[in-house]
């Protein structure tokens, strides 16, 4: 399986990361913040019928192999930080199989309610096809996995070409199959192309997109105009925007960068949530902070 990188919100500069929890934990990043003061808000998601907190908690950064740094935290320690998130409003958790992140998300379901908690799930497509786990028995496996009968979204996971439609077909079949019962409430797909963010941003099929955005033009499908555009319309069609990639990947953690790619995101773009691939409690404090305070501002 192709390895994927993924969203690492690390201080890996000077600081460094026992630094920065440090400084997050005085409040002297530089932006006068209280931890633990603010809680996230919720948004609508589009014309998905579901109501999400304005910040997902990621579990991919580093992903790939059924693993992420948010998985080689272990499972105490992420569970101490999905449950401070969920503490802070973050009600949204970001999963996909090639994290690993299921069972863990199992683990959290035992401390929060699982009703309170949007699910967003992802399938890979890329296997080959003499080995491929069929679409109806992987669906089975994510959710004894993940401790839940059901995900509120499950998208196709990394879409990288404009002819998805053809080639997925049959696990768009199976997604609407599994709609209709009840298994999935809402489908999309994670782009990591322009061609396929266009075709999304239009196809009657999709309820919610996971789009890569930031000021920066860091590991994203194009400039910021022209996929705020693609954004624009994909809004305006009724769908629910989910942004990632805000800081570049992790290229962009300065304090002035995570400031402005917050602000861009909020109020720069058709998004609705954003997912923020956080490692620590200290990040998840930083993250819900700044992001509230941007929002009321």
């Amino acid at each position: 399986m192709e390895k994927i990188s993924r969203r690492k919100f690390i201080f890996n500069g000077a600081v460094g990361l026992t630094g920065y929890t440090a400084l997050v934990a005085t409040g002297i990043t530089g932006m006068g913040f209280s931890p633990a003061n603010a809680v996230v808000d919720k948004v609508k998601l589009g014309n998905s019928g579901l109501t999400v907190s304005r910040v997902a908690m990621g579990t991919g950064s580093i992903g790939g192999n059924h693993q992420s740094n948010q998985t080689r935290l272990g499972l105490s320690n992420f569970v101490k930080m999905a449950h401070h998130a969920y503490d802070r409003g973050i009600h949204f958790f970001d999963t996909a199989d090639t994290y690993g992140s299921y069972p863990f998300i199992k683990e959290v379901f035992k401390e929060v309610p699982r009703e309170k908690v949007a699910l967003l799930g992802k399938m890979w497509t890329y296997n080959d096809a003499a080995t491929s786990e069929p679409v109806d028995k992987a669906l089975d496996r994510f959710r004894m996995e993940a401790g839940s009968d059901y995900f509120d979204i499950m998208l196709l996971h990394c879409m990288t070409n404009g002819n998805w439609k053809e080639e997925k077909k049959r696990y768009m079949e199976y997604f609407s199959l599994a709609k209709q019962k009840g298994i999935i409430k809402a489908v999309g797909l994670s782009c990591h192309n322009y061609e396929a963010l266009k075709m999304a941003a239009d196809d009657p099929w999709v309820d919610v997109i996971l789009a890569r955005i930031n000021p920066f033009q860091s590991h994203m499908d194009g400039t910021p105009d022209q996929i705020n555009a693609i954004l624009d319309r994909a809004r305006a069609n009724g769908k629910g925007i989910v942004g990632m990639k805000i800081f570049g990947n992790g290229d962009k953690i300065k304090e002035t960068e995570r400031e402005e790619s917050i602000t861009f995101a909020l109020k720069k773009t058709s998004i609705h949530s954003m997912t923020l691939g956080m490692e620590s409690i200290a990040q998840v404090d930083d993250a819900v902070d700044r992001v509230m305070r941007i929002v009321k501002s």
